[in-house]
């Protein structure tokens, strides 16, 4: 019976030991699985940080092509209010022009009839003279008195669109 339990006993101890080494064998590959996931999980780790790093450029920039929006918009707001301010002008300037165009176009018709009239009268004050020194020479010693001579002036005298009559 003790050679059995020997036996028994050398068995188990050798199972034991092939238990023992396939055991050994199991924790040495699960410490390799362990050792590679543990490579795996520090690459993980550093793409999400590379990730997460991304992440916060890409929301800064978010942030600053915002703000670059809002100052454009701005901007855009400010000019279309200086555009109509300046078309307003325009405008404004555009009817100042067609007025003062108008008037000018008035004192111009107006000037050039008073020229009409003074070169009529310029004409009538030298038809008068000619009959006048006509009359003369008819009538011998019969010249002008002062108060007709005051009557008719020279037209230098005169001057342009003044009365050529001057009747005091």
């Amino acid at each position: 019976m003790q050679v059995r339990l020997d036996e028994a006993e050398a068995a188990a101890l050798k199972g034991g030991k092939k238990i023992i080494a396939q055991l050994e064998q199991r924790l040495r590959q699960l410490e390799q699985d362990l050792e590679g996931e543990s490579r795996r999980h520090q690459q993980t780790d550093k793409s999400y940080r590379q990730a997460e790093r991304r992440i916060k450029e890409l929301e800064f920039q978010v942030d600053e092509d915002k703000k670059n929006q809002d100052r454009m918009t701005d901007l855009v707001d400010k000019m279309q209010s200086k555009l109509k301010v300046y078309k307003r002008q325009v405008e404004e300037a555009e009817e100042l022009a067609a007025t003062n165009l108008g008037k000018y176009r008035q004192l111009q018709a107006q000037l050039d009839d008073a020229e009409e009239r003074a070169e009529l009268a310029e004409n009538s004050v030298s038809k008068l003279r000619a009959k006048n020194r006509s009359s003369a020479s008819m009538a011998p010693g019969a010249g002008l008195t002062t108060s007709a001579s005051a009557i008719f002036r020279s037209p230098s005298r005169a001057g342009r669109g003044s009365s050529a009559m001057n009747f005091d």
